[in-house]
């Protein structure tokens, strides 16, 4: 299904605010922000570039990151299940590597925890690079987890934020515009400085030109280039998930209105689930929106009229990237056999965005 890899190069700053703005009545700062960008916002470019009737059968996946030098090689979120000990995010030059410490296994009870290494604070998350996944889905000892010390590193994210206020002021003051002039009177942009050697990577069934692109808000110019996706790549992505997987994109499950942890049939008629999940590990949803409602009145009639701009409909949210499933059964097919049922669905189905991506783990 994914045949191509979209590698986007930023020309300086990208933009990394998640569509709110900064005001006296909204004073919000940094919850804004956003960051990479996702598959949906990739689906726009293409759909700008080649147009909507070409983009009718488009498959996404994303966001991931890699070296510049080295996009084949692209890094994945960590899977929960791995504690991990990441050097803290800085302003250097160098990405900051750390190392797995100790792995969360299923014993149809609990989850165990056998780490013998203490020295600094073990966490979850991170960045893993896709050449390393078949080491992760293995059966390790603990022996042979720390023995991996230097030979499979995990990223922190290469990227830190720089806020950037935008004040619009009078002519003839040193003030802001009044909001009750219609301009309104702040905007916090929340750019974002990626590491100087990394780009973003996302995966495509389609190719698009390369050229320099308009990316995100503000303007931010990007270089895009498209790569035949490597074998390798492709024969881990047909693997079936089985028993026990990672996701590696953010998943959207559920109803056009409800949001659940596991796939539902989208005709269902009772609250039952597509797998039976024996347990996850997981984290706090991440908020989600795709798509636009039109202006209702008083007595929820529709008064949207074509010249006036639509408004953000109900949000959705995501199970984050990361979050590992253990089911009753193993599925015995890849990501991209799984029903398309199984998917929400709004104009397209999120599965286009690549929604739950998912790779095997032992």
């Amino acid at each position: 299904m994914f045949q191509y890899l979209i590698v986007i190069e930023p020309l300086g700053l990208l933009y990394g605010s998640a569509g709110r703005f900064l005001s006296p009545e909204n004073l919000v700062g940094r919850s804004g922000s956003h960051f990479p960008p996702s598959a949906a916002v990739i689906s726009g470019l293409f759909a700008a570039a080649c147009g909507n009737a070409a983009v009718q059968d488009l498959q996404l996946a994303g966001p991931f990151w890699a070296n510049s030098n080295e996009p084949q090689n692209f890094c994945v979120p960590m899977p929960l299940n791995f504690l991990t000990h990441t050097p803290p995010h800085s302003a250097q030059k160098q990405l900051h590597e750390g190392h797995i410490t100790a792995r969360l296994t299923w014993d149809s009870n609990q989850w165990q925890n056998t780490e013998k290494e203490s020295s600094g604070k073990a966490k979850t998350g991170g960045w893993v690079a896709i050449e390393h996944w078949q080491t992760l889905a293995k059966p390790l000892t603990d022996d042979e987890i720390l023995s991996l010390k230097g030979r499979l590193p995990v990223y922190a994210d290469p990227w830190k934020f720089l806020p950037h206020l935008h004040p619009r002021l009078r002519d003839t003051e040193r003030r802001v515009v009044d909001p009750e002039d219609g301009q309104g009177s702040l905007f916090l942009e929340n750019s974002v400085q990626m590491h100087p050697e990394t780009c973003l990577v996302y995966l495509s069934n389609l190719p698009i030109e390369p050229g320099w692109y308009r990316f995100g808000g503000e303007g931010h110019m990007v270089d895009v280039s498209c790569h035949d996706l490597s074998q390798s790549t492709q024969i881990l992505l047909q693997q079936p998930v089985g028993q026990c997987f990672a996701l590696i994109t953010p998943a959207i499950w559920g109803s056009n209105r409800l949001s659940y942890r596991e796939p539902i049939p989208c005709n269902r008629v009772t609250d039952s689930t597509v797998w039976s999940v024996a347990t996850m590990l997981t984290e706090r949803p991440t908020p989600f929106r795709y798509r636009l409602g039109n202006r209702i009145d008083e007595d929820k009639n529709d008064i949207h009229e074509p010249h006036q701009p639509k408004l953000l409909s109900r949000g959705r949210y995501a199970v984050p990237a990361g979050t590992v499933y253990v089911l009753e059964e193993p599925l015995e097919q890849p990501w991209q056999d799984w029903s398309i049922e199984w998917f929400p669905k709004e104009g397209p189905s999120l599965k286009r965005w690549g929604c739950g991506l998912a790779l095997p783990l032992g």
